[in-house]
Parts: structure tokens; sequence; C-alpha cells
């Protein structure tokens, strides 16, 4: 079988970013600039990190549309959410992604509702037989509740065209290996930005950061580094992170990331959809004196 890649290298998984209870576009927009600024090779907006299972679907789509938007003339990248717990209405963002100019779109397994390997299966192969553009599975079972296991994995690269890699936030150093042992043509992208460099040190083609949020010129650096082949460097700048990769993950994502990135500036207001609040005091606190290690640049 011929490699299927369209996509590697460093991207961010997108906040979105409130204002009074609505989507900031105006921050939305700079924090887009931002990641193409510092050599990001991909965006990937409405994944978990934004919050998607608390928008509209129209907010959803805008967030899209803005994104493609933005990169459109640069060398970034638009890798679109697109995921659901029902078929349909992941079939109806794909197929929008893909109108309005998403080069791939990231799908998350349906989340509650539990799906079966062959339920599991059946979903990607209809929404990704809906679009023509390329697919990334996406596992994180800890917040799904249901893992998409290395055969079913395999099986949709196989016998599906456009799904071309999985994205693997199972933290799971042994699940990494399984794939690229059985799948050696299946691209691997990291999940856990606390392992980054271990999955790219074993064959992993990319990272979809949450910390590039605030440090994409960090995450991009040591990305590349060994896609390169520089693994030492890349290990150094993985080890510079892990003290802000691990104090990122105190409360659920994304409400450490965007308590930093408000913090720094970097959003003007700090806000989320319930039932999702601002970190406890004492989380706060451990995240400000976290971020006094580390520049963050405008």
């Amino acid at each position: 079988m011929e490699s299927k890649i369209t996509l590697r290298g460093a991207m961010s998984a997108l906040i979105t970013p409130f204002y009074q209870g609505k989507i900031d576009f105006n921050t939305y927009e700079k924090l887009l600039l931002r990641q193409i600024r510092y050599g990001m090779d991909a965006c990937v907006p409405v994944g978990t990190t934004g919050e998607s299972a608390t928008l509209n679907h129209k907010e959803h789509m805008e967030c899209i549309e803005v994104a493609v938007n933005v990169c459109k003339g640069s060398n970034t990248k638009v890798l679109a959410g697109a995921g659901s717990n029902s078929t349909q209405e992941a079939i109806e963002l794909a197929q929008f992604a893909q109108k309005c100019g998403a080069d791939a779109i990231l799908c998350v397994s349906p989340y509650y509702n539990k799906p079966s390997q062959e339920g599991l299966y059946q979903h990607y192969k209809a929404v990704a037989d809906s679009v023509q553009i390329p697919l990334m599975l996406y596992n994180v079972p800890g917040r799904t509740g249901v893992s998409i296991q290395t055969d079913t994995a395999i099986r949709l690269f196989e016998n599906v065209p456009n799904i071309f890699a999985i994205k693997e936030a199972a933290g799971s150093m042994e699940r990494v290996i399984e794939l690229a042992t059985n799948a050696p043509k299946m691209e691997v992208f990291s999940g856990d930005d606390a392992i980054n460099y271990p999955i790219l040190a074993n064959g992993g083609k990319g990272v979809i950061s949450v910390t590039g949020n605030l440090l994409p010129k960090e995450i991009a650096k040591l990305t590349h580094l060994a896609l390169n082949g520089d693994m030492k460097q890349s290990q150094e700048i993985n080890n510079k992170l892990y003290a802000i990769n691990k104090v990122l993950f105190c409360e659920s994502n994304p409400i450490p990331i965007k308590a930093a990135m408000y913090i720094s500036g970097l959003i003007p207001s700090l806000e989320y959809r319930l039932p999702l609040l601002a970190p406890s005091k004492e989380n706060m606190i451990k995240i400000e004196q976290v971020l006094q290690d580390y520049e963050v640049l405008p």
C-alpha cells in the first residue's frame, strides 16, 4: 500500500476564546495568526480543546470557516475538528469543513455512546466516505469512554482510502509501538504533550498539542528537530517543557490552558462554557508559578 501522508508536523489543538458568552472571533483570528507566525504546520480548530462539545453547530462551523480564511495563503494548514457522538452530525460537520476549504478533518471517537468496535468502524467509514478530504482518527478513551482498538484502526486505514492517520491520546507508549509495528504506514500523531518526544522518537509523524496554544515556537521546534533526525535537541526541549505540560493538565483540559493564556495576556477574558469553570485558586497559583519559568511570546 502506498503512503497516504497528507499532513505532518507541529499542530495546535486551538482553544475557543469567549467574551460575554459569545465566541470572541477578533481574538480567535489573532491566535490563528500567532500560530502561523511561529511556524506551526497546521491549526486544529474546534477539537475537544476548543470546547466543541458545548458549541452549537453554527458556532462550530464559523470557527472552521474563520480558521480556513486566516490560514489561506500561508504555510499553515487546517485540520478541522469534525467529531460528534452522532454519526450524522459528524458527517454534516465533515462535509462543511470540506466545502469551506479545510485540508483535512480530525474526528474524535463518539463519546458517551460506548459503541462496539464494529460500531466505531462503521461510524468512521460513514464519515470518511461522505467526503474526499483526508480524515484523522482521534483516540482519547479517557474522555470518550471507548478506545479505538489497534485492529479497528488498522482495518479502517487499510479499507478506507482517505483515512491516513490517528491522533493517539491514550497516554500509552505501548499502544503507539503496537500501531507502528503492525501498521508502519499509518501516521501516528501525539495527543499527549508529556510524551511528544517519545512518540516522535518511535516513528510518530507529528503532534497535536495543547501547549502549542501557549508556546507554539517551542512545540514547532521540538517537532521539526525530531522529524529531521536531531533527537537530542528535540528531547532537550521536551524536557524543558515538562513542568508546563504537567500543570496544563492539573484540571480538565482546556481549563488550565485557557487560564495560562489569560495570565499571559493572550486572551482578554477568562471564560468557559458550562459545565466548565475557571481553575481553583490553588491551581491558578500553580499555573502562575510555572509560567514564570517560560517566555510567552506575543
